[in-house]
């Protein structure tokens, strides 16, 4: 794949806002997100820190703000999500316990070293890894903490061989792996970045149900070179064919691999320290997964 076409492959953040905002059903379809966010927050748990603020990156309807308000009762919690229609359906759930920005996760709107946690449960498929740890290193008090989870690239890969078969066209956007997540955090001046991979099987009676699911909680393609116009009936035909082919009882299987990871915000540079440590990540090593 030419660095051209993986380039195209990338999540537009302006096409995913506008999925957010369609996704009127997302409470019921998101218990991925549910389960992704009850293992983050088992994996926050270790972690000794009492932040004075904390933020939901890409809160959603805010279900981990609220989670955070509870489990830090002295610490201030926003929930910040792109998508005001997702805060707008968080309203009723925050009265009065967490409060709603609305803000993108590249120009976090709030001033550096001033939050002590960012918790990002599943925002960063939609976003571009570099640019949020770069925001997150910014905003981050010295000592603060990052904890995500974000979809690897062997997610929904039933669905990924399926479409292969079919045709050249991008019908998924990329996903970074394990590793070079954890370089992007250091390069984004973040410290000491700690990575594990989970996979969860989600089943399905037909390939109905799961689209159903996916456009419920916003999990469309975004890709910016994604196709504009309609698939059309017998591609789909052909895609669905080819996915039930390998369907298991009469059933489908997905897997989600997901990629949890903390980081710390660097202490202060002395005058005396040396360069910073730069890492480059090739755009060709970028894989393509996450499926329309």
């Amino acid at each position: 794949m030419s660095q051209t076409s993986v380039e195209a492959a990338l999540p537009s953040p302006r096409a995913a806002r506008r999925a957010f905002d369609r996704a009127t059903g997302f409470d019921a379809a998101a218990f991925v997100h549910d389960e992704v966010r009850r293992r983050l927050f088992e994996r926050l748990a270790l972690v000794r820190i009492e932040p004075v603020l904390a933020i939901d990156l890409g809160a959603a309807t805010a279900r981990g703000a609220i989670e955070l308000a509870e489990r830090y009762p002295r610490a201030r919690v926003l929930a910040l999500d792109s998508s005001l229609g997702m805060l707008r359906a968080a309203a009723p759930r925050t009265a009065g316990s967490v409060g709603r920005i609305c803000g993108d996760a590249h120009r976090l709107p709030l001033p550096a070293e001033s939050v002590d946690l960012v918790f990002a449960n599943l925002v960063l498929p939609w976003c571009m890894p570099p640019t949020v740890f770069a925001e997150a290193a910014r905003v981050l008090r010295p000592g603060g903490l990052l904890m995500f989870a974000t979809f690897g690239p062997d997610t929904l890969a039933e669905l990924r061989r399926a479409w292969a078969a079919v045709d050249d066209r991008i019908h998924v956007h990329a996903c970074f792996d394990m590793h070079d997540l954890g370089d992007l955090a250091l390069a984004a001046g973040l410290a000491e970045p700690v990575l594990d991979v989970d996979r969860i099987e989600v089943t399905y009676p037909d390939l109905a149900a799961l689209v159903r699911d996916l456009r419920g909680c916003g999990a469309v393609n975004v890709a910016g070179g994604r196709r504009r116009s309609l698939t059309g009936a017998r591609r789909w035909r052909a895609f669905e064919a080819r996915l039930l082919s390998g369907a298991f009882g009469g059933r489908l299987v997905t897997t989600i691999e997901v990629v949890f990871g903390h980081a710390w915000a660097a202490a202060p540079r002395t005058q005396s320290a040396g360069p910073p440590s730069e890492v480059g990540i090739a755009v060709n090593r970028i894989k393509r997964r996450f499926p329309r």
